[in-house]
């Protein structure tokens, strides 16, 4: 489990300066195992900066370079490199329009690899610094072109440190959970016993969460648990939590703190919807699935497969079922493996505003099997074989519609 400092501090008092090896140090104590520290291992000067102009150059290798002229600083002022405040920059990308916002790195810094940024004479140019793409800056696998902030939703000052600004200063703990210790796989559960070992005072994350009334006149959405072949007697469900979300914009950025810290926690951004539904997951220890609801027939019925049964996961792969495998299933047949992974009929896409969030308790002993049966281990149910606190369910479930 990885824990971004920033995170941990919202639920727990840590002191000012207290060190990454410090906090390993207390979770030591309590029983956990060290495993290893995380950060973005990216060093300033690295600043927003603003497209002015730029000349498209054709090549003799067939590649068109863009000739740009940054601004690094407000007008007149010096650049945090102390040099001026606009740079001719190389650039290969061709993604960015004049006027845009990007991230600059100055000579001086020093991006993940390590790779040092420094000026540098290229296709008959000084090229006197980068912009930089998010799998440069560490931020995610995009490299068909530059980060352009306003698919953030930023829109900061010029001469901004973006290294602060997309919360890349930020460090986090890795700590090895043990079986039996399965409530140690969020925030909360590190938190808490971080509080523990130091006396720092503790703030439940999901005693924050305010449950939103339903809106007036609405209908619950149906779900029925049809377990007929219990293993060891246990039904394969004890609590099956919903809510439904409708007229959500899906192409709206993820916030870049949230980007920084799922990065940080080894969770890749994918789009808002998924985003937050992977955030809180690891937040409170709840593993929660969102549908795309207008994919969704009928209401929902939690049983075990039909033999000869088969599903489509959200790998793209046809699954052949077994008659032990606990099933999320509407109207048209298998919609999910419980607690392990996803149907593709229900993905969310970019084209989604209608969502179903399930938040859910299932059976450690079914969903350990089915998992190891489809070769198919995931942050979910690496979570249900360990044991989910029940109590959260609902609150997991609020918190989704709080951050959407």
């Amino acid at each position: 489990m990885r824990v971004p400092l920033s995170w941990l501090g919202e639920y727990v008092d840590l002191e000012p300066g207290t060190t990454a090896e410090e906090v390993h140090a207390a979770l030591v104590a309590v029983g956990l195992e060290e495993e290893d520290i995380h950060t973005f291992e990216i060093s300033g000067p690295v600043v927003v900066g603003e497209v002015l102009d730029f000349v498209e150059e054709p090549q003799s290798n067939g590649k068109t370079i863009r000739w740009c002229q940054v601004r690094v600083a407000p007008e007149g002022q010096t650049a945090a490199d102390g040099g001026e405040d606009v740079r001719g920059i190389v650039c290969g990308a061709s993604n960015f329009l004049r006027g845009d916002k990007v991230v600059v790195t100055l000579p001086g810094s020093v991006l993940p690899g390590p790779f040092p940024i420094a000026a540098r004479k290229t296709y008959g140019h000084v090229s006197d610094g980068m912009i930089a793409s998010t799998r440069e800056l560490g931020l995610g696998d995009d490299h068909a072109g530059i980060l352009r902030l306003v698919t953030m939703g930023l829109d900061p000052e010029v001469g901004t440190d973006a290294i602060s600004l997309l919360g890349l200063d930020d460090t986090a703990v890795e700590v090895n959970v043990t079986p039996d210790r399965g409530y140690a796989f969020s925030i909360r559960g590190i938190a808490r016993e971080y509080s523990h070992a130091t006396g720092a005072a503790f703030r439940d994350p999901a005693d924050a969460v305010t449950v939103a009334p339903a809106a007036e006149h609405a209908r619950g959405f149906s779900v029925a648990i049809d377990d007929r072949a219990p293993i060891r007697g246990r039904i394969g469900s004890s609590v099956f939590v919903t809510r439904v979300v409708r007229d959500v914009d899906g192409s709206r950025p993820t916030p870049p703190w949230m980007v920084s810290r799922l990065k940080l926690a080894g969770i890749r951004s994918i789009s808002l919807i998924v985003d937050i539904t992977n955030y809180v997951m690891l937040e409170l220890g709840q593993p929660i699935h969102g549908y795309d609801l207008d994919k969704v027939t009928g209401g929902l019925v939690v049983r075990r497969a039909h033999p000869g049964e088969t599903l489509v996961t959200l790998d793209e792969q046809a699954r052949a079922l077994h008659v032990e495998d606990l099933l999320i299933t509407d109207d048209s047949g298998a919609i999910g493996l419980a607690g392990v992974m996803g149907g593709a009929s229900t993905e969310i896409g970019e084209g989604t505003t209608n969502v179903l969030i399930e938040a859910a308790n299932f059976d450690p002993v079914s969903i350990a099997r089915t998992a190891r049966r489809h070769k198919l281990p995931s942050e979910a149910s690496k979570r249900f074989e360990r044991g989910v606190d029940p109590r959260v369910a609902v609150a997991a479930a609020a918190r989704v519609v709080q951050l959407l």
